[in-house]
């Protein structure tokens, strides 16, 4: 089935110079380019994949804009999470349609944007941010991409706690997460996914101290790198400049601790025939 270019819809425009612009297309409106003037006329109504040429002649793709293309064009005013931390973010936390989630910062709402629309039509997103000039900016994004619907922005301190209790996931971009773990806890479900991002080591080793004595358990530390490269058959070779250290992503889930009849803040430690066998193995290398 072709997919048609109706008003009111983002597309994305991609000049033959790989300039790229996202736009929401309105009846009489134009793209002002330095290749040349587009109609949205021209555009709406017509199938999406196709290439069209400004009133100089130049050529532009018209494509459907991915989660990436949206998340790299809102304003912002803070910095954003890479969609290399965000897609994998969202696998890992299993946020899904119908999901409930909380977020704190909201920032410029780039996260915010990638799990309103993947809980989408049936799910929520809870998101806490303490600035009101930050909120209103997160709001002008989702409403821009359309998915503000999905969202409850509030502009508060999470240092008293979240309003919602038993979600799915919660996710924390703030600079000290380790202040806020008793009201993760108390607002997620048993099980529940937690997830947050900090940019240095003394940060995580600060988070991994305080996880388990608030409940949580399963913890993993991960940072992903991302290499492109440039797409030329007759000379494939790595990018110039790659998206190497964005932040550490650290992920536990939420037990009863009541339940707990083990330390599950760490892992169990092999007996000691079994280090000295490890140890003896590696020292042949």
């Amino acid at each position: 089935m072709t997919n048609v270019a109706q008003e009111g819809d983002l597309v994305l425009l991609i000049a033959r110079d790989y300039k790229r612009f996202l736009v929401r297309l309105q009846s009489g409106g134009e793209l002002q380019t330095h290749r040349g003037v587009l109609s949205h006329d021209d555009l709406i109504g017509q199938p999406l994949g196709r290439e069209i040429h400004s009133h100089l002649g130049y050529p532009f793709l018209v494509l459907e804009p991915s989660i990436t293309d949206l998340i790299q064009d809102i304003k912002r005013t803070t910095q954003i999470m890479y969609p290399k931390d965000i897609g994998y973010v969202l696998l890992r936390m299993n946020i899904a349609s119908g999901r409930q989630v909380i977020e704190a910062g909201t920032g410029s709402g780039g996260l915010t944007l990638a799990l309103a629309r993947a809980v989408a039509p049936t799910g929520r997103v809870y998101s806490y941010e303490v600035r009101p000039d930050v909120v209103q900016l997160a709001a002008r994004n989702l409403e821009w991409v359309g998915l503000r619907e999905y969202v409850e922005l509030k502009e508060r301190d999470i240092a008293g706690g979240f309003d919602e209790q038993n979600v799915d996931a919660l996710f924390l971009d703030v600079r000290r997460p380790w202040d806020y773990l008793s009201q993760a806890e108390a607002a997620l479900k048993g099980g529940g996914f937690f997830g947050c991002i900090v940019p240095t080591t003394n940060q995580v080793v600060r988070v991994l101290q305080t996880l388990p004595e608030y409940g949580f358990s399963a913890i993993e530390v991960e940072e992903l790198l991302l290499r492109p490269y440039k797409a030329i058959a007759a000379r494939l070779r790595p990018m110039d400049r790659i998206i190497a250290h964005t932040g550490y992503l650290i992920f536990a889930r939420r037990i009863d601790r009541q339940t707990a009849t083990v330390d599950w803040g760490m892992p169990p430690q092999r007996p000691a025939h079994e280090t000295r066998a490890r140890e003896e193995e590696d020292a042949d290398f």
